[in-house]
């Protein structure tokens, strides 16, 4: 088992940046791939970005590509999302969530294990 926390979230204005973390807990953290995903109110959840176990891949959505950055430290057993140049069309809830397989990556029901979420609203 591994139970995943985020953190982070929060207002932010159109233009600004947040650092999204998620805390892990159980089984030995490098053994997964961490992805991070969003669910806008309405709307299908999306992909945002994932990471390999050790860090030396990663892959993003078009829509974020250029503006955020996973990266995870195995010794702390943490992911993290750095977000900037954030748009209103970035505002949902960001779940953390982990696999132990690279393949489909971006999707939702390939992974084995989530956070709680977190809200992120940005105003325009």
């Amino acid at each position: 088992q591994v139970q995943l926390v985020e953190s982070g979230g929060g207002l932010v204005q159109a233009g600004g940046s947040l650092r999204l973390s998620c805390a892990a807990s159980g089984r030995t953290f490098s053994s997964y791939v961490m992805g991070w995903f969003r669910q806008a109110p309405g709307k299908d959840s999306e992909f945002v970005t994932a990471i390999s176990w050790t860090g030396g891949s990663t892959y993003y959505a078009d829509s974020v590509k250029g503006r955020f950055t996973i990266s995870r430290d195995n010794a702390k057993n943490t992911v993290y999302l750095q977000m900037n140049s954030l748009k209103p069309e970035d505002t949902a809830v960001y779940y953390c969530a982990a696999r132990t397989s690279v393949l489909r990556l971006t999707t939702w029901d390939e992974y084995d294990y989530w956070g709680q979420g977190t809200q992120v609203t940005v105003s325009s």
